[in-house]
């Protein structure tokens, strides 16, 4: 499958596609479950097939990293970008979840602890249902880029830099900033999350369930996950500000 040089053999491409599409497609579900209802699956899964390809053009096999692990985050990072370029989120939808993250700000600081739903619906001058749809809505628009942060001239992506040798990331600026100050503070703002938003973020993220799953651990309804993951992500970015 793969040529002397590293690179996988493109008589084999197909083989390849076949191989991995079922990587491609669980990606998309894991992905879509996180976007609104107007994003269609095919399109996902179709854009990446495509990172997949790229994947394969670009992959050295040098035993630094897998395939899959490779293509795994090329495929996704194919979704996302494709998802932004068509500006998938409104402008009206962004500028309600940037307001979520400034009202549970304004009364972290007020009230020196974690505010209640209530709490924030008010700081909103909301009513709390309305507060609850409203973060049903916005967990489309809660997708972090962290490629973002490497944005440079450079052709080459962070991804790319760091499949050609560990010895390339020692000065990796986004190396240096998930090891830091920053991933320190991230990890000290989940721990004051309040405990069932705690979990939650625990479940999905580090064991990988999925909101059904989750909904059944906690006894509430694939909907109120949804919103209570919309909230833990809010104020995680507001105590991050």
């Amino acid at each position: 499958m793969y040529t002397a040089q590293g690179k996988i053999d493109q008589s084999g491409t197909s083989e390849m596609l076949r191989q991995y599409a079922p990587l491609v497609r669980r990606l998309a579900l894991q992905l879509i479950a996180k976007l609104p209802a107007s994003v269609e699956l095919d399109d996902l899964i179709q854009v990446g097939m495509m990172g997949l390809l790229e994947a394969s053009k670009r992959f050295q096999d040098d035993h630094v990293a897998k395939f899959e692990t490779y293509a795994s985050q090329r495929i996704r990072g194919a979704m996302l970008d494709e998802l932004r370029a068509n500006d998938w989120v409104s402008r009206g939808l962004r500028q309600y979840t940037r307001q979520v993250s400034v009202a549970i700000h304004a009364q972290q600081q007020k009230l020196g602890r974690a505010p209640t739903e209530r709490e924030i619906a008010q700081q909103l001058h909301m009513e709390l249902a309305a507060y609850q749809q409203l973060l049903q809505e916005i967990q489309g628009a809660q997708l972090v880029y962290y490629e973002d942060y490497d944005r440079g001239e450079d052709e080459n992506s962070y991804l790319d830099r760091q499949n050609q040798g560990a010895e390339c990331l020692l000065d990796e600026p986004l190396t240096q900033l998930l090891k830091g100050d920053f991933k320190r503070e991230l990890m000290a703002a989940i721990e004051r999350l309040p405990e069932r938003e705690c979990l939650l973020l625990n479940l999905y993220y580090n064991e990988e369930l999925n909101l059904r799953e989750i909904g059944a651990v906690l006894g509430v309804k694939e909907s109120r996950v949804s919103q209570l993951h919309s909230q833990a992500i809010s104020r995680l970015r507001a105590t991050l500000q």
